[in-house]
């Protein structure tokens, strides 16, 4: 037998701070195996996952290692009788080569890593030759399939899971069979090229909830390959550096809940408290030991129950107790800037205040996968013929928002759907059209480079957010569109001016798309006002569209191939205002976020001179005027400037033309 993965040089220690700081780890990982004793297994293999059983042994396992007490050992054994005794791991998709067995790969190395010395020869044995049969199995295919599906997908959750699997399997076996050598070094290489390809500013193209599911996988690894050869990849990735600003910044106001752009199942899984301990430990990030701090405390449970990703945060234990370090420091996130531009994946995120019912917006542009995959992935399918970039959880949603206020989501995403549309996001149509390759579930497969959208300049200050995107190059060349540019600004107070400036070769129908959760209520004069729970969004239109009127949109989705029963379903509800056929098309809509006993609505007035529109919002006293330059150019006057935009404040602005004293 090998050494304990993980725990060889601090076993000891580990177990004596089981006692005071590490107690209330312990104490979740009592909880879990508990619960585990209390769950029926599957006698056959069933037609859904089974990534459970993995997660399940390596609980059992450290709990007994750690603990000494035999019935942990006892249950271990129940558990791996059905991984033991499965001909395949996977039933639905692919057996043997994809998620069930990296997730069972990890769990049962560890459990023989833990507790094989303590089982009798013959289970021993057994649970060695399945890790060996399964292992074998999937390195073989990943070797097979270089070039394409995961084996290469550098930037996808499949990738880090089946190659972090392989890893600790190989690494748990690596006395007992030589090959083994070979599957921890595959794994060595995958993860050398993922840490050079991933994105310096830590966002994720396939959005929070598989930010949550897969990225602990490349921690994992790192994890091991530090524990097990001494060698620290932490202090090379930029990416883990700085990747938790991504989740904190794509956090709702409430900080439960998410901002779901891409494959979104929920809008509570996103918090993994055992890798925010572990990114805490490595990169000394206070607020990140905070939030795990908070999530354990407040929200756990509500996400554990809740949550439609499996196995879920419950499984995790394991890892809270070895990622926990009681020394990592901790300070909220209070004080943090409220807005951020992560450029690579074109998000631009901004806040009014770090309270629970602050207004929140979150904008995004960028080609498939983010600016540095698309340019990776087509050079290296140019190159070598490889097909690396798997962005089929990254949507068609270049230059859309999602608006959040007084507790309730207001301008929405759709969430998760198999056959992702343009027209399920808070974008504009031509003549009826998305994105080209749209309505399918991988939008980006095969698409042309040329068709690309971007962030073309932000301005964050002074509690001011303003962002340009561009998408043009992302409808069918056939429409002619020349541009699609939508301006966004996020006031102080909240309120969000949103300026769609679009041109074509030919006349088009302009279409300007608005989710919401219920069905917008028009009151006439170019308002509208939607309810949403504890809050409200008015709506205010500045432009002459021809045809407006409110339908129902439906989605669908099922989640994931391995449970193909798994069904969501929902149901948006979508603000279409249409132009006449024209060359060029413009949207002027601002949106004003309001508590739901809020009948207020700010005086909006505008003046339109071509090239440069200015907004003014009047509300409780207060004038916040915003000028838009089209051709990007900065506005003169005082106040915040930036390419594209000015703004200030008034108080005590009359409905004429800026009085007042400047803030």
């Amino acid at each position: 037998m090998t050494r304990p993965l993980l725990i060889a040089d601090r076993e000891e220690t580990l177990r004596a701070e089981l006692h005071d700081v590490r107690r209330p780890q312990l104490r979740r990982l009592v909880d879990e195996c508990e619960r585990l004793t209390s769950l029926e297994l599957p006698d056959e293999h069933p037609l859904a996952s089974i990534t459970y059983l993995g997660a399940g042994a390596a609980n059992l396992a450290l709990a007994y290692r750690l603990t000494g007490q035999e019935h942990y050992l006892t249950e271990l054994r129940r558990w791996l009788v059905p991984s033991l005794s499965f001909p395949h791991w996977g039933r639905a998709n692919m057996p043997d080569h994809d998620l069930d067995a990296g997730w069972i790969l990890h769990g049962l190395g560890q459990a023989y890593s833990w507790a094989g010395d303590a089982l009798l020869d013959d289970e021993r044995e057994a649970l060695r030759d399945k890790l060996i049969l399964q292992g074998t199995r999937l390195y073989e295919f990943a070797v097979e399939s270089e070039g394409g599906w995961w084996s290469s997908s550098y930037w996808q959750n499949h990738n880090w899971i089946c190659y972090a699997g392989l890893a600790t399997a190989g690494y748990a076996l690596r006395d007992d069979h030589e090959p083994a050598a070979l599957w921890t070094e595959r794994a060595k290489e995958n993860f050398d090229t993922v840490l050079d390809m991933l994105p310096e500013d830590g966002s994720n193209n396939e959005g929070v909830v598989y930010w949550r599911y897969g990225v602990p996988w490349i921690v994992t690894y790192l994890d091991l390959l530090k524990a097990e050869e001494g060698i620290d990849w932490f202090a090379r990735s930029d990416y883990l550096r700085e990747t938790f600003w991504y989740r904190l910044y794509q956090a709702a106001p409430d900080l439960e809940r998410i901002i779901d752009h891409g494959d979104c199942h929920d809008r509570r899984s996103g918090h993994p408290v055992a890798m925010y301990y572990k990114l805490a430990a490595e990169y000394r990030i206070p607020q990140c030991q905070w939030l795990a701090e908070k999530v354990a405390d407040d929200f756990f449970w509500r996400e554990a129950y809740e949550s439609g990703v499996r196995p879920g945060v419950r499984a995790e234990a394991y890892q809270e107790l070895l990622w926990f370090d009681p020394e990592a420091p901790s300070a909220d996130p209070y004080d943090l800037p409220t807005s951020r531009w992560f450029r690579d994946l074109g998000l631009v995120v901004g806040r009014t205040s770090w309270d629970a019912d602050a207004v929140m917006v979150s904008f995004k542009a960028s080609p498939g996968g983010g600016h540095k995959a698309w340019e990776t992935a087509h050079r290296i399918k140019a190159e070598k013929g490889w097909t690396t970039l798997n962005a089929g959880h990254h949507h068609p949603d270049s230059g859309t928002f999602t608006l959040l206020g007084h507790g309730a989501y207001l301008a929405l995403d759709e969430g998760y759907s198999s056959r992702k549309r343009t027209a399920h996001h808070n974008a504009v149509l031509v003549d009826g059209n998305g994105f080209v390759n749209e309505d399918r579930y991988h939008v980006f497969e095969n698409l042309p480079y040329e068709h690309q959208a971007s962030i073309l300049t932000a301005t964050l200050a002074d509690g001011w957010v303003h962002a340009v995107s561009e998408t043009a190059a992302m409808y069918d060349p056939s429409l002619g569109v020349e541009r699609a540019r939508r301006h966004l600004v996020l006031t102080p107070s909240g309120a969000l001016v949103v300026l769609d400036d679009l041109r074509a070769a030919t006349s088009r129908t302009w279409t300007f798309l608005l989710q919401t959760e219920h069905p917008a209520r028009a009151e006439g004069d170019g308002h509208w006002v939607a309810e949403a729970g504890t809050g409200r969004l008015r709506v205010t239109a500045l432009d002459d569209a021809d045809d407006v009127e409110t339908v129902p949109t439906p989605v669908h989705a099922n989640p994931t191939s391995s449970t193909p029963s798994l069904a969501i379903e929902k149901t948006l509800h979508t603000l279409r205002r249409s132009t006449a056929p024209t060359t060029r098309g413009r949207f002027l809509t601002v949106l004003e976020p309001r508590a739901w006993h809020d009948e207020a609505r700010a005086e909006v007035s505008v003046e339109d001179s071509g090239d440069t529109v200015t907004v003014h919002v009047d509300h409780d006293g207060v004038r916040e005027t915003v000028t838009l330059d089209l051709e990007l150019g900065t506005p003169a006057g005082a106040g915040t400037s930036g390419p594209g935009f000015a703004a200030r404040i008034d108080v005590a602005a009359t409905a004429g033309a800026g009085a007042g004293t400047t803030e």
